[in-house]
């Protein structure tokens, strides 16, 4: 009998098999896809030649988890790529607020009436990063605080919503940059915990950046399960899970997928019933026959563009989405240009664009024209040059990644009490009705994002329960 079978080899369930392979125990991963990668993977979506993440590209949480900095991926072909910039944000009158690796440009792009405020906000916390991003990203449950100090002046300015955090500014450009942090994960700019959102993303540019993988995201996954495979587990794709009998014995069984989901295989009634799914993702790939035509400079050489007027502008796309059942006029977008340092990601002189906006959950229409305009709102000329382009609504989305339920990326709505405490309100969020089962995809805490946190912190509640069987 092994000791864990582990299901869905996303980033979450492949750091929850490596960290349970690694303490000894005998662990198969079983996934439905034919290769590793979940929500980090690279196809030829367009034309041949060009590489394209399908949903993950720019990894500020991976190169930033104390998970994948304890494990040698490097050794495993994993390189990251730090294009000059690590955002920017362009404003209609062709200029641009930077999140740069250093706080000092950073706060010099908000101008001179917000740059004492912003290092004020960040300075004292990325002092003491390290400790607080694993203090963060963990639980009382999975361990206690190395900091609780610096841990709850954090959450002192992180949990009231980003709105009262952006206040401190005076001018736009800071409150419209912060603004679209925000709404990486898809959250209402007035939502509990928002601003700590926002700092993490910013702490976490300035800390190490936000990188590619060199070749695309399927590099993470790649080396994730090449060093489960050196540990001695098996990985079997190809593998549909429908229920717990169509796997094999084992002592714990842990499931990188949604709880509506698990929830169906285990025959767990309506045990997940009140877990909310949020807004979904309207994605376009691009093969592009030179760069974008960015007016602003500083977006030229930016891994990530995030693409909205101003902070109202960006409050609106998220309404529409999220509360009012309608895509956005202006959609908020996040756009990442791999190519831009990563030239083996498309032909010479060709380049790989990614761009997504925000729509209902489940919606089926076409967002295209409506994120192309936006894009020439700032990068005038851009659809001259596009060669090809590859969309993704809700249902295609659903379809590409199962945990991705109605095209909900982020795998459960963060906003309310869910973005701290999901999939339920309980100090044991990896624990399920079967005291064998755990859940470990990112419908668990610290959320949506490349970092194998959730599946790191399930794991740890794994093996405490394997050690506990003797």
């Amino acid at each position: 009998m092994l000791d864990a079978v582990v299901v869905g080899a996303g980033p979450n369930g492949l750091t929850a098999a490596v960290e349970l392979a690694r303490r000894g125990f005998s662990v198969a991963l079983f996934e439905a896809r034919d290769t590793v990668g979940g929500g980090a993977r690279t196809e030829e979506l367009t034309l041949p030649g060009f590489r394209h993440d399908p949903c993950s590209a720019a990894h500020p949480l991976a190169v930033n988890s104390p998970a994948f900095r304890a494990m040698p991926l490097e050794r495993y072909g994993l390189r990251w790529l730090h294009p000059e910039l690590p955002m920017a944000h362009p404003f209609p009158d062709g200029t641009a607020a930077v999140l740069a690796r250093s706080v000092a440009e950073t706060a010099a792009s908000f101008g001179p009436r917000d740059a004492g405020a912003y290092r004020r906000l960040v300075e004292p916390f990325l002092a003491k990063w390290d400790t607080l991003v694993r203090d963060f990203m963990s639980l009382p449950s999975s361990g206690l605080p190395r900091d609780p100090v610096t841990l709850a002046r954090f959450g002192l300015a992180g949990l009231p919503p980003s709105t009262w955090l952006t206040s401190r500014f005076r001018d736009e450009r800071a409150r419209t940059l912060f603004a679209g942090l925000v709404a990486h994960v898809m959250a209402p700019l007035n939502g509990v915990a928002t601003g700590a959102v926002g700092l993490v993303f910013a702490l976490s540019a300035h800390a190490r950046g936000w990188p590619l993988a060199r070749g695309g995201s399927q590099a993470i996954s790649d080396a994730l399960a090449a060093y489960l495979t050196d540990l001695g587990a098996s990985v079997h794709t190809d593998y549909e899970v429908k229920r717990l009998d169509d796997l094999p014995p084992a002592r714990a069984y842990v499931f990188d997928t949604s709880p509506t989901a698990l929830a169906r295989i285990a025959g767990f009634g309506r045990y997940y019933d009140r877990f909310r799914y949020g807004p979904a993702a309207f994605k376009v790939d691009y093969a592009l026959d030179g760069p974008v035509p960015w007016t602003a400079p500083e977006a030229r050489t930016a891994g990530t563009v995030q693409i909205g007027a101003n902070s109202a502008e960006i409050g609106a796309a998220l309404r529409a989405a999220s509360r009012e059942g309608r895509a956005p006029d202006r959609p908020f977008m996040i756009t990442v240009q791999p190519s831009v340092v990563d030239p083996t990601r498309a032909p010479e002189g060709k380049h790989v664009f990614w761009a997504y906006g925000h729509v209902p959950n489940g919606w089926t229409g076409d967002l295209t024209d409506a994120l192309e305009a936006q894009l020439e709102r700032f990068a005038p000329g851009f659809r001259d040059r596009v060669l090809a382009r590859a969309t993704a609504g809700p249902a295609e989305l659903a379809a590409r990644n199962a945990n991705y339920v109605g095209g909900d990326i982020a795998s459960g709505a963060a906003s309310g009490l869910q973005l701290l405490l999901r999939p339920k309100l309980s100090l044991f969020p990896y624990g399920t009705p079967h005291p064998a089962v755990f859940l470990c995809s990112s419908a668990t805490p610290p959320g949506p994002g490349v970092h194998g946190m959730s599946g790191h912190n399930a794991a740890k509640a794994v093996w405490r329960h394997l050690r506990r069987q003797g």
